[in-house]
């Protein structure tokens, strides 16, 4: 197979914000794999709280290029993907990007959608979630109120102005709210928050409401929140759901902090074992991944997957939606996801 790659540098529509950050660029990578005359593409959305840049990302492709190089046969994806594994310690965005592209160029080859690979029925794709990032409470309800034809609003909150946020949102649109912290709020704080304001507004639940780690403030929180709880920071690997499988109500799946679709299969699956909801999520991207993480939808509960609609020039069509705000998905085989002219 061979591997080329290029840098993605877009400006967002406008900034977003969080309880720790704000982003108004996006500077991923897009991979090509090439084999039997069919090439799959996949996206690198890299973090630095997990290690990776861009630059580093392309220092281990170029480093995987020879490895991959050697292989002949794409059908074989599971066991590339487990010496992948095996090979690179770390920098689940770049494997998610590989993982993706495998899954792409298989689909192509074989002539089959992504969803119809993975034995999934299309008609049962769930609503996008809107997010509203941290703002000032009169930007926020613009956002909201422009945003309302959307069914569910994911509000970010870890504020000092939380309160007033989430009573005007709420007045000005009538979306079900789900709340999104960040990490941003210690337990005491969140079971007042939650118990004394978030309970009297359409909110369905909250997700990371505290730091990562924090598992004996979570055991707290679960048993005295009037709200179910989401994980997303917390939530990376199989291993992290069993850790919190009892102090949480659902977890958030993102494929670029799993290392790829089949991994969040594998994570899906341990999660709805355990009982949980399971949401579908994702980092700042274009259409192309936010189109691989679609294709799982029909597994999911919610999905927050809706970062692509704040990039000024995305490059891709994938993934649409219909007029309620379900997920289309592409019916070309592969991720059917096309680029534009």
């Amino acid at each position: 197979m061979e591997l080329t790659f290029n840098t993605l540098d877009l400006n967002l529509l406008d900034d977003l914000s969080i309880s720790y950050e704000s982003v108004n660029t996006l500077n991923n990578v897009t991979i090509q794999l090439t084999a039997m005359g069919q090439t799959g593409l996949g996206e690198v959305s890299p973090h630095t709280a997990y290690g990776e840049t861009q630059g580093t990302t392309l220092a281990v492709l170029n480093y995987l290029k020879a490895d991959l190089a050697a292989i002949a046969d794409p059908f074989q994806f599971i066991d590339i993907l487990d010496r992948l594994d095996e090979k690179l310690e770390g920098h689940a965005a770049t494997k998610a990007a590989i993982d993706m592209a495998l899954y792409d160029l298989v689909g192509k080859l074989l002539g089959v959608p992504l969803y119809q690979l993975l034995g999934l029925n299309p008609e049962k794709t769930t609503h996008l979630t809107y997010t509203i990032g941290i703002d000032s409470v009169d930007k926020m309800v613009q956002k909201a109120i422009a945003a309302s034809h959307y069914k569910y609003l994911k509000v970010k909150l870890g504020s000092p102005d939380d309160k007033d946020i989430i009573t005007a949102i709420a007045s000005a649109t009538p979306a079900i709210l789900r709340v999104d912290v960040n990490g941003g709020w210690e337990a005491r704080h969140a079971i007042r928050f939650i118990n004394e304001v978030l309970v009297h507004h359409p909110v369905e639940f909250v997700e990371q409401p505290l730091a990562p780690g924090d598992l004996r403030g979570m055991k707290l929180l679960h048993t005295e929140s009037a709200l179910p709880i989401v994980l997303d920071e917390s939530i990376s690997d199989m291993n992290s759901i069993l850790r919190h499988a009892d102090v949480v109500d659902g977890v958030n799946i993102k494929l670029m902090k799993c290392g790829g679709i089949r991994n969040a299969l594998k994570m899906i699956h341990t999660a709805r074992a355990l009982g949980l909801k399971v949401m579908l999520g994702c980092r700042v991207e274009t259409s192309l991944a936010i189109t691989a993480a679609a294709h799982l939808t029909p597994l999911v509960d919610f999905a927050d997957l809706d970062l692509h609609l704040l990039v000024a020039h995305d490059p891709f069509v994938g993934a649409t939606l219909d007029d309620d705000g379900k997920f289309l998905l592409p019916t070309a085989p592969g991720l059917g996801v096309q680029v534009k002219p």
